[in-house]
């Protein structure tokens, strides 16, 4: 079977953990003919329904680009609206509560290259066009290393991106449209995230999953200096007032937990002493009002299912207050993307 199937994730099923406690899942994607995403080459409305209906109480949804239903034709950088508009309508169906209460795709992370300076404005212009009401800003994928096992055909630049100064004018129009940016890179590119950061203090940047550390290919057995340049990172980000970061996507496997290669499906209880130490650093650095839970999916979904790693996350944060608890699962993702339910 390969891995990741439905199939193999059925072998480790819970109950869930606290499940009236409002979830705002900030980081999902949706495709269709997605050939490099095997087993899961479609996901679209049903196949999240039946991940976030699993048991907890997921409120909304935020959908995070996938270069997934790019237009087939016009300007090259025009391409990724055919995907807003293409989430628009499944975020639609949802708003029409025909499909349950939760609401998907509440909010809307487009994708356009910040690279093209003052011209990314009309690109800016025509993504919030396709969806005037739930378009929130752009990821711009940044990985970038020297290693060919991690080189990203999606990323849009090359390793000193972030100091480019076109790359910083189209990021303060960014700002100055009042629309977010969406950061996915390495543990080694965190200081320099740090210091463009501070060059564009009035836009708010999202860090995706946990600051991107790497543990296989050229990184295996390298954890001591890994995990010591992805901490330094860390913690040089905090001090940027203007960064949130989301705590999840370990299920990668290129973050070495090797979770994807078991027989049976990791459960929540080792899932959560696993995770802990990192999702801990995270949380000491930026505060939870800083911090939110995110799935990932169904990237993740290769290591482990919905509900165990919603249980997993909630028994991390089980001696947690009621405020910081409510930050993590919900608050700070519905302030970050001005998440509203019709």
């Amino acid at each position: 079977m390969a891995f990741g199937g439905n199939d193999w994730l059925s072998q480790t099923m819970e109950g869930p953990i606290n499940p009236n406690l409002p979830i705002c899942d900030p980081h999902h994607h949706l495709w269709d003919y997605r050939q490099v995403r095997i087993p899961y080459q479609r996901y679209l409305l049903d196949e999240l329904l039946e991940d976030t209906n699993s048991g907890h109480n997921i409120r909304s949804t935020v959908f995070i680009e996938a270069e997934s239903m790019l237009r087939a034709s016009g300007p090259e950088e025009m391409k990724p609206v055919g995907e807003v508009e293409f989430v628009q309508g499944i975020s639609a169906m949802s708003a029409s509560g025909l499909y349950g209460d939760s609401r998907i795709a509440a909010s809307i992370i487009g994708s356009a290259d910040l690279n093209l300076g003052e011209d990314v404005r009309p690109v800016l212009n025509r993504l919030k066009e396709a969806s005037s009401n739930r378009f929130r800003g752009i990821r711009h994928r940044l990985t970038w290393d020297s290693n060919p096992e991690f080189a990203s055909s999606s990323s849009k630049g090359g390793a000193d991106q972030m100091k480019n100064e076109r790359f910083r004018l189209g990021a303060q129009i960014l700002a100055d449209m009042d629309l977010s940016l969406e950061g996915w890179m390495y543990h080694h590119q965190l200081k320099d995230l740090a210091d463009f950061a501070k060059s564009v203090p009035n836009l708010t940047i999202i860090l995706n999953h946990i600051g991107g550390f790497l543990r296989t290919g050229p990184y295996l057995g390298k954890d001591d200096q890994t995990i010591s340049i992805w901490k330094e990172g860390i913690a040089a980000v905090s001090e940027c007032p203007n960064v949130v970061i989301k705590l999840g996507g370990m299920g990668m496997p290129m973050m070495g937990f090797d979770w994807h290669l078991r027989d049976i499906p990791v459960g929540s209880e080792e899932l959560a002493h696993d995770m802990e130490p990192f999702i801990s650093y995270c949380i000491d650095k930026f505060g939870p009002t800083r911090c939110m839970f995110e799935s990932n999916f169904p990237v993740d979904k290769v290591s482990f299912s919905y509900h165990v790693m919603y249980n997993a996350f909630k028994k991390i944060s089980s001696d947690f207050d009621e405020s910081t608890i409510n930050a993590l699962f919900h608050d700070t993702a519905v302030k970050t993307y001005k998440v509203t339910v019709d």
